[in-house]
């Protein structure tokens, strides 16, 4: 009979106990479902005519492909633009001169402080004053998603970096290696590795922040689905809200795939993942603690 570490196992009250609070949760949730398929039903949210503008091909060559269109172009735009402002600020912070770490730390933890919203509002105005009149709905919108969510990744590649045993880094500088070298042949394609779930799980929050162009009338997806299509289709908010949510979910459950696949090729490959690191025992040679791959990195 197995054991567990964790816990103990359950005697015979707990799982009665535990058989009981399940069926009570599943009935809960059922009767919340029941509550909300109730509400829509009485606003005739459930009627075919209301669903059925989204099975006619106008409403998807004429507002939802357009509007994902929109999204998918400020997201990746401003994904592009973040990665490169954390690669450069993150390993900015970690530079050994002063007036490169601070100024770099101070504009990661002011962009990291305001809220995205006023940021996408503050570029949204200020851009006009600037530049002249004109639409700056889509650079207020990327700008503002890229200084937001560049800053925090900016913290998710310093902290990667910092993760990776110091003892990999003392072997490279061992061994003669510049600090670039260290940084670009051992550090980063360790950190990579392990930097990959927090990095796309940003990207997805970074994708689902472009909804917030809705609010300075940018085209993307939310707003054809919440402004444009219940006006063309009166009584479709409800079904306009439904489609538009299941096609985020699926752009995002396509990422957090993506990404998985990523990060298991990354760690297969020999270039990217770092070999494991043997403890130091007496009679252990320096190839077995992983210093023969720093000479073939350092060549």
């Amino acid at each position: 009979m197995s054991t567990s570490v964790l816990f103990d196992a359950p005697g015979p009250r707990a799982r009665a106990r535990n058989g009981i609070l399940t069926v009570v949760g599943i009935l809960l949730v059922a009767a919340v479902v029941w509550f909300i398929y109730s509400g829509f039903d009485k606003k005739h949210q459930f009627e075919g005519k209301i669903w059925q503008p989204f099975l006619t091909a106008e409403v998807w060559t004429d507002y939802i492909i357009p509007g994902l269109a929109g999204t998918l172009s400020a997201a990746a735009v401003a994904a592009v633009l973040a990665l490169v402002f954390g690669a450069v600020f993150g390993l900015g912070r970690l530079s050994d001169h002063a007036w490169i770490a601070k100024p770099s730390g101070f504009i990661v933890e002011v962009f990291r402080a305001i809220p995205l919203l006023l940021l996408i509002f503050f570029l949204f105005y200020f851009a006009p004053s600037v530049f002249g009149s004109g639409d700056w709905a889509f650079f207020a919108l990327v700008a503002g998603l890229m200084f937001y969510n560049g800053s925090v990744l900016a913290e998710v590649i310093r902290a990667g970096v910092r993760a990776v045993p110091r003892g990999q880094s003392e072997a490279a500088y061992g061994i003669g290696m510049r600090k670039n070298q260290v940084m670009r042949l051992v550090l980063l394609p360790q950190a990579i590795t392990s930097m990959m779930p927090a990095i796309v799980s940003q990207l997805v929050v970074l994708l689902k922040d472009t909804a917030l162009g809705y609010i300075i009338a940018y085209v993307d997806l939310l707003n054809y689905g919440f402004k444009i299509i219940p006006a063309r289709f009166f009584g479709s908010l409800i079904p306009a809200a439904i489609v538009v949510g299941v096609i985020y979910v699926g752009l995002n459950m396509l990422l957090s795939y993506f990404a998985t696949w990523l990060e298991k090729r990354s760690r297969r490959s020999k270039k990217t993942a770092a070999p494991p690191i043997v403890a130091a025992v007496p009679g252990a040679s320096l190839e077995s603690a992983g210093v023969a791959d720093l000479n073939e990195g350092a060549d």
